[in-house]
């Protein structure tokens, strides 16, 4: 059937994307259950922890209201722990530690303003050993140590190590006779520069005098763990790329060095790329030009040897005598938890996050992209050409397209299948999603590039992907949208503002106020602003030329705004003060905020309106007609 770019019938829905999927995170092991957390946004974004048994039995391990998900540095991570059948989790609504073995779930922690993050069991002693996030604390932000919680509750939670600004990864030895750990401090963010410990545990449970092990001096260190036989393995990017290290015999040894990243940007806590068969062989993970490959090392000879697998992202490593588990992903499979079988490489699926099979003919299928950008230098991203099997456009015609500007800023996108992507291309919209200058996954200087430059280089080379489309002939350069959320809303409102090249962009829980953003936020990113813009108060002036509020009289296309009004990374004024502002001035506008929601949205109906909201918008904005009526959303001065 012919019909114009964007008006396309799609069977990609917003009701079919909230009825039929969720989210999947946080996979670990105890004996030969499998267990996984589920965000459902059928029930509120409640996070459930569930266990599959080796015959195949799936249950949940905690029932309504309980909700597994915890507030250190509000992205949390790392909220539960199985251990010989008992599962100890942080609660979403109090944030206290809770044991659950039959029955209703117990505390183990006082009602006390504190957040409990990445859990460690240490057996011998009856304890768990985490991160906690103190808010009872006088001063601006609350106190971040390492403790040590009783399994039953009986004692205090005993504090291990403090002092830095930040903790992440306790972990113990397999003899239990020593603890890694990873720690930063203010201003750095745990990609900038971490720095590796490694203490003895003492007969009181107390650690002994603490030892670098490496990371400092611009080097950032994440996922230590130690492998069956005592040795200890981490990943540092001291040679521009996230590799494999361990500590042998008192010395730091490189494992593989290859132009690829075996790490993550720490924002949540508990994620890990690798793990161990055996002392002798491990299995990890790695991304090159953004797509992710699975391997085998030979620990003795160092020898790297892919596996053959159909996904092509992963996360979390999880391994049993001869399977590995996962959360893999590629772009004709959703995201899903599997089993692998090492040796005949055979595929179980034990969970999808999308339930309905989308058929082939409706999907568009990611193109990585590279693009030439400022200063002679060149960026990455992903494109997907407007695909579904019932439409054609006009002779002539080309797609509106919409630039995705990933969050973070500090992030990355992938090549995974997104439902969301594809309720755009379905429809007739091009989309590129782009990994600017800035994103992980392409090494540290490329990282790096960022730093003083945010709001100018990924600015740079969101423009930049959209001209090499519209340079090719392959989009509308009349109709080109570009959105993000957080710190992507903030990409997009810069770009929105400060440059000429979109017609229309949707801001979601986006900042436009970098001082504010600096003085209001949160303790974990409270100074991220300061590597990627400049000192406090010293270069304010450069503050305010990269806040968009204070130049929204060079902004003069519609813009959508969704906020949540529980946020406490970026707050609603946020949203709100830009709204009032493009108000004022008589440039078409809408704002959509969500009770009850913060930093992103995880309820079923909220997601489905935004999702439909922003199609409504662009479809008034490019004068094209919906296939389906949509709920209305108001668009003042249109």
């Amino acid at each position: 059937m012919i019909a114009p770019y964007g008006s396309w019938k799609s069977p990609v829905t917003s009701d079919l994307i909230v009825q039929s999927s969720i989210g999947l995170s946080g996979l670990h092991a105890d004996g030969q259950n499998v267990y996984w957390l589920e965000m459902r946004p059928s029930e509120g974004g409640r996070y459930v922890i569930v266990r599959r048994t080796p015959d195949g039995k799936t249950e949940d391990v905690i029932a309504a209201p309980w909700n597994a998900r915890t507030r250190v540095h509000e992205y949390g991570g790392g909220s539960y722990l199985v251990h010989s059948g008992i599962t100890y989790f942080s609660n979403f609504d109090d944030q206290r530690v809770y044991r659950v073995e039959h029955g209703e779930p117990q505390p183990i922690t006082p009602d006390v303003e504190w957040r409990f993050a990445d859990y460690e069991m240490d057996e011998a002693r009856g304890r768990l050993i985490c991160v906690r996030e103190d808010h009872t604390t006088e001063g601006q932000y609350p106190d971040n140590t390492i403790v040590a919680v009783d399994v039953h509750g009986k004692k205090d939670p005993q504090i291990l190590m403090s002092g830095a600004d930040f903790y992440m990864s306790p972990r113990l030895s397999p003899d239990g006779k020593k603890m890694a750990w990873v720690s930063w401090n203010h201003p750095n963010m745990p990609w900038d520069d971490t720095s590796l410990w490694m203490a003895d545990v003492l007969e009181d449970g107390s650690l002994g005098e603490p030892t670098h092990i490496a990371g400092g001096n611009d080097e950032s260190v994440v996922d230590p763990r130690w492998s069956p036989d005592g040795i200890l393995y981490f990943v540092s990017d001291r040679t521009d790329w996230w590799n494999l290290y361990r500590l042998s015999e008192g010395k730091v040894e490189h494992v593989v060095d290859l132009n690829a990243e075996f790490g993550l940007p720490a924002w949540n806590f508990g994620n890990t790329t690798y793990g161990f068969l055996d002392g002798k062989t491990m299995i990890c993970t790695y991304t090159q030009r953004g797509l992710w490959s699975l391997a085998s090392i030979d620990l003795v000879s160092k020898k790297l040897r892919q596996i053959e697998c159909p996904y092509d992202s992963f996360d979390d490593i999880v391994l049993f005598k001869d399977k590995l588990a996962t959360i893999a992903g590629s772009p004709l499979h959703t995201r899903s938890v599997i089993l692998l079988d090492l040796a005949s490489h055979e595929v179980e699926v034990l969970k999808q996050a999308l339930s309905i099979r989308i058929e082939p003919g409706y999907i568009s299928i990611p193109e990585p992209v590279e693009f030439p950008t400022e200063h002679g230098l060149t960026a990455h991203g992903f494109y997907y050409a407007p695909t579904n099997k019932d439409f054609a456009a006009p002779a002539g015609d080309k797609p509106p397209l919409l630039v995705l500007s990933h969050g973070g800023p500090t992030h990355a996108t992938s090549s995974n299948f997104s439902a969301g992507i594809q309720y755009w291309t379905s429809r007739g919209f091009a989309v590129i999603d782009v990994n600017y200058g800035g994103s992980t996954g392409y090494g540290r200087k490329y990282r790096q590039r960022l730093n003083k430059n945010w709001g100018v280089v990924d600015v740079d080379d969101c423009v930049n992907a959209a001209l090499s489309l519209v340079k090719k002939g392959l989009v509308d350069e009349k109709r080109l949208a570009i959105r993000g959320g957080s710190a992507g809303g903030y990409t997009t409102l810069c770009a929105l503002t400060f440059r000429h090249t979109f017609n229309a962009g949707a801001s979601h829980f986006g900042i436009s106020d970098m001082e504010g953003l600096l003085l209001e936020t949160h303790k974990f990113e409270s100074q991220y602003t300061i590597n990627l813009v400049g000192e406090y108060p010293a270069e304010k002036a450069l503050y305010e030329q990269r806040s968009p509020i204070h130049y929204a009289d060079q902004l003069t296309v519609p813009v959508i705004f969704f906020q949540g009004l529980e946020d406490k990374i970026v707050l609603p004024n946020q949203a709100e003060k830009m709204v009032d502002a493009l108000r004022k001035k008589h440039v078409p506008v809408s704002y959509v905020a969500y009770e009850g929601e913060q930093h992103g949205f995880r309820k079923a109906e909220n997601i489905k309106h935004a999702m439909d909201s922003e199609l409504y918008f662009y479809s008034r904005v490019f004068k094209f007609e919906l296939a389906d009526p949509v709920q209305p959303v108001a668009i003042e001065n249109l």
